[in-house]
């Protein structure tokens, strides 16, 4: 009995987009799911002919070959041999081997089904990033079918040798003088089938699922670091390994730090007169204390004052990095009368032959200008 067209199967035309696909794929699946139609026998091989073609039409490359060479492109022949040649031996097998787990294929006959990896994002802040953390997260996957252990057959029953692939789990297509081997569409690269599938998982041997973990975030992590937590992606199909989870993470900008690797740099702002006689402030620190930061005499915006192993902490090391506070002088505003005039009055007091000593920044700047506006003049 010759198979039914795929497009004519899903309903849709030979052009139709993958948005179309998509949407008569859905529709079908809800109208046959076997769990639908327990008294309808047939839903069960009609929802299995739909996802075969859905599968084969919606990857470009499985469409184009099927579009060119119809089902004898998943059927291991197909036309004739020209010129009597047939590459279909060493040739394609040392093409799989070489390039093989590379296109995500693996060596004939090797069972597939692997879960798929998943990705959770997760958002921490600088102290959280500081100290770690320990988090419970959820997240949409996919478990073990409990009404068939995994197996994907009703009752428990076992597949059986693909009829497509006759458990080789690939098919072959002759194209020219070059065998294309591919991945069976029927079983998925398994090799094996279910002829009675659980009305649970549609034969998958997995249900939708999501699933709760408790992380942890070690010390130290950097922003865009990835944990991999091995096995507890999406499960794979009828008992194959699951996959693997991905966490990212993100590390929030703070207020007040900025982080540079281990270390830590804060803006402090310091009164003028601080500044100029000196004295003591309090500064904050990443692991929410305060501690006194001495400010020497004559301080100038941008000086910067080094603060050993008060930084993050390092990952996987007992270690710290250093805090580094930069000087912000704060120029007084709002001034009364009487500030304003004792201002006026240390302007005056001060030697202007003794200039360069008390401004040494503003002095030397329009030494050299007065030096430029000579050069120029002369």
């Amino acid at each position: 009995m010759s198979k039914r067209d795929y497009y004519e199967t899903l309903g849709v035309e030979r052009g139709a987009s993958a948005d179309d696909l998509k949407k008569a794929y859905r529709k079908l699946a809800m109208q046959y799911h076997p769990d639908r139609n327990p008294d309808d026998p047939t839903a069960a091989e009609k929802f299995k002919e739909i996802n075969e073609a859905y599968d084969v039409l919606k990857d470009d490359q499985k469409r184009a070959a099927y579009d060119r060479f119809g089902h004898a492109a998943f059927e291991g022949g197909g036309g004739g041999r020209p010129g009597g040649f047939e590459f279909s031996g060493g040739f394609s097998d040392l093409f799989e081997e070489m390039f093989g787990d590379f296109m995500g294929g693996g060596r004939r006959g090797q069972a597939s089904g692997r879960g798929n990896d998943l990705r959770y994002n997760m958002e921490i802040s600088l102290e959280e990033a500081f100290a770690g953390k320990a988090a419970t997260i959820t997240v949409p996957s996919s478990a073990q079918c409990e009404s068939c252990n995994g197996t994907g057959g009703k009752d428990g029953s076992q597949p059986v040798a693909c009829p497509t692939c006759h458990g080789a789990g690939k098919v072959r297509a002759q194209q020219g003088f070059f065998t294309i081997e591919r991945t069976c569409p029927a079983c998925q690269g398994m090799g094996r089938v279910i002829k009675d599938p659980c009305r649970t998982c549609g034969g998958q041997g997995r249900v939708r699922k999501d699933k709760t973990l408790s992380v942890n975030i070690p010390a130290g992590v950097e922003d865009g670091t990835r944990i991999r937590l091995g096995g507890e992606g999406e499960a794979g199909m009828r008992g194959a390994p699951a996959g693997d989870l991905y966490l990212f993470l993100t590390v929030k900008p703070h207020r007040l730090f900025q982080r540079d690797g281990a270390n830590i740099y804060c803006r402090v702002p310091i009164p003028m007169v601080t500044a100029a006689l000196g004295g003591t402030i309090e500064v904050p620190t990443i692991e929410g204390t305060l501690t006194k930061v001495t400010i020497p005499p004559g301080t100038q915006p941008g000086n910067q004052f080094r603060l050993k192993s008060k930084g993050m902490s390092v990952l996987r090391s007992p270690a710290r990095g250093d805090m580094f506070i930069q000087a912000m002088v704060e120029t007084p505003v709002r001034l009364t009368p009487r500030q304003e005039e004792l201002l006026r009055e240390f302007e005056k007091a001060g030697d202007t032959t003794e200039a360069g000593r008390h401004s040494p920044e503003s002095h030397g700047f329009f030494a050299k200008v007065k030096e430029l506006w000579k050069d120029l003049t002369e």
